[in-house]
């Protein structure tokens, strides 16, 4: 017999599980188990850099039904102007308290941390080595698709030799317990989010740029968060840029095209004006950081790094060298990996992946909202389509049809869009619904909006097919 019955089994209690948890348990009177590696709730945010913080607004992000940090503006700092982004330790609270104040006295919640989730419905205690079994009478739900990883918990894939110092960001804050030991050199491995937050972190806290090199195997465009913010007061920075966007995508000739009319628009930033990058992963990020970066002037771009030693790094094209007793930050672990997108409803198993990008939060919440609601895989995965995540600038227009297509699934949906504009993770649909009929310039904006869509929709399969095309001639080499 079974030692515990539940039915819904979820297995990690990150964002995504906890958002999709958070909306079942609104919709519907089942009963739900999280199974957990960590000791806490909020998945990687417990393995977090202490200086991380979200990119993207607070608004956008946590689970539905509670607020995460106070939806003011900051009036000091790189945001000063913008609303206020909760800091890694904030987050992480934010989940316990979600999970001891709201999910845990509902009487519908079990939860096992520090457990390992072997199948079958079968759990081990990581500590004990306990085994369990778990009834599952409804579904198994799979949170941890995407693979998220960390700095402090993933190995890097290159050769590392005696004697050199390799640390995550989590150990640039701990300096100063050994001030014998601060490095003459800094070399920031890496060219993602991570990246920029230790590059920024390190002028903060008083290192001089030129003792700083940055290894960028690619540069990436970045989001501007000015066009990413909440809220009627933002509507013609934010559904304004929503619609450059969409005309950009109806206009656009290439993939290279695309990203030039969204970067003279203002919702592309990059760090080089004078290097065209080829990655997009959806950071976000303020003016403000940009220039900062833009003071570290010793990038490497030879591709990634091979090995590293003591006075050098060895790359495929050659070598650099660096201070005998330079610290390497590793920054190159992949926040999400690309993985095949499957569907997500099969059967008695979910497997959830974002509908929307890039808010895993939302589209949690939104699956678990489709799965309370509807009867059947085939119209449940009609409305919940996951979306591919672009690598590169040429699978940007794929993701964004996906997107779009979505997205008139949802609105062909009443009972969806009453919902949307209520959910707190949704702040543009709130933010459009707001507009009065009588405000005809942000009436305009919203034509402006409706007919760049459509133009985008026809030009989009003339992009994606370009891209298809550049990877069967990549494929054929």
């Amino acid at each position: 017999m079974a030692d515990f019955e539940t039915d819904y089994l979820i297995i990690g209690a990150g964002a995504v599980g906890m958002a999709f948890a958070d909306t079942l348990l609104d919709e519907t009177d089942a009963h739900i188990t999280f199974v957990d590696r960590h000791a806490k709730p909020g998945g990687h945010w417990n393995d977090a850099y202490s200086f991380v913080a979200l990119h993207q607004p607070s608004a956008f992000y946590g689970v539905n039904s509670t607020q995460l940090g106070p939806q003011e503006k900051d009036t000091v700092g790189l945001n000063k102007g913008y609303y206020s982004l909760a800091t890694g330790s904030e987050v992480a609270a934010y989940y316990e308290n979600v999970m001891a104040r709201r999910f845990l006295p509902s009487g519908r919640v079990s939860y096992f941390p520090l457990s390992e989730y072997l199948g079958d419905g079968k759990l081990e205690s990581i500590l004990s080595g306990k085994r369990s079994t778990i009834a599952i009478r409804k579904k198994t739900v799979d949170a941890t698709y995407y693979g998220t990883s960390v700095p402090s918990t993933h190995t890097p894939k290159f050769e590392i030799a005696e004697g050199v110092r390799l640390v995550p960001p989590n150990a640039l804050p701990q300096l100063w317990q050994t001030p014998d030991a601060v490095p003459s050199q800094f070399v920031i491995l890496g060219a993602g989010k991570t990246a920029m937050d230790v590059g920024v972190w390190l002028q903060q806290a008083g290192v001089d740029p030129a003792a700083i090199i940055w290894v960028r195997p690619r540069d990436t465009w970045m989001l501007n968060r000015g066009k990413t913010q909440p809220g009627i007061e933002f509507f013609d920075d934010t559904i304004g840029g929503q619609a450059d966007i969409m005309d950009a995508l109806a206009k656009a000739e290439d993939a290279d095209d695309l990203f030039a009319r969204l970067e003279k628009a203002g919702v592309m930033l990059r760090l080089d004006l004078d290097v065209w990058p080829t990655m997009f992963h959806y950071p976000t990020i303020s003016e403000g950081e940009v220039e900062i970066l833009r003071r570290i002037e010793n990038i490497v771009r030879m591709g990634h790094v091979r090995r590293i030693e003591p006075g050098r790094m060895v790359f495929d094209g050659g070598e650099v060298e660096t201070a005998g007793d330079a610290l390497f930050i590793d920054c190159t672990a992949t926040a999400v990996e690309r993985r095949p997108v499957v569907p997500q409803f099969q059967g008695d198993r979910i497997t959830l992946q974002m509908i929307r990008v890039p808010q895993p939060a939302f589209s949690a919440a939104l699956t678990a909202f489709i799965e309370a609601h509807y009867d059947d895989d085939a119209t449940k995965n009609s409305l919940g389509q996951p979306v591919p995540l672009p690598d590169g600038i040429d699978t940007f227009p794929r993701a964004n049809l996906v997107n779009m297509m979505n997205q008139f699934q949802w609105s062909q949906r009443p009972e969806l869009q009453e919902w949307m504009i209520k959910a707190r993770l949704d702040g543009f649909g709130k933010t459009i619904a707001a507009v009065s009929q009588a405000d005809s310039a942000k009436q305009a904006t919203l034509k402006r909006f409706r007919d760049n869509a459509q133009a985008a929709i026809a030009n989009l399969p003339k992009l994606i097919a370009q891209e298809a095309n550049e990877q069967a001639k990549a494929d054929a080499a």
